[in-house]
């Protein structure tokens, strides 16, 4: 089992910035890749980026391509999101989720865990 807990949500202005994390724990963090999704209310889950077990490997959604950095650090078992030039339809909660197998894929399935998410919220 993997335990997902992710950090760093909150209120920003449109054009700021926001870091958010996602602390894993119960296995071996480097054996997992990690993604980080989205839903606003009343939307799908959506992809956001992706990232490979060793950090070589990202894929992003078109969406946050230029303004989103997904990175991991290996030795504090934790993957991040930074985020700039937010926009209000950035507006969901974020959620990261981690699976064995990279793939650079846009879908939700295939993921083995899932954290329960944190609020960002960009006002205009």
């Amino acid at each position: 089992q993997v335990q997902l807990v992710e950090s760093g949500g909150g209120l920003v202005q449109a054009g700021g910035s926001l870091r958010l994390s996602c602390v894993a724990s119960g296995r071996t963090f480097s054996e997992y890749a990690m993604g980080w999704f989205r839903q606003a209310p009343g939307k799908e889950r959506e992809f956001v980026a992706t990232i490979s077990e060793m950090g070589l490997s990202t894929y992003y959604a078109d969406s946050v391509k230029g303004r989103f950095t997904i990175s991991r650090d290996n030795a504090k078992n934790t993957v991040y999101l930074q985020m700039t030039r937010l926009k209000p339809e950035d507006t969901a909660v974020y959620l990261c989720a981690a699976r064995t197998v990279y793939r650079a894929s846009t879908s939700p399935y295939g993921y083995d865990y899932w954290g329960q998410g944190t609020q960002v919220t960009v006002s205009s």
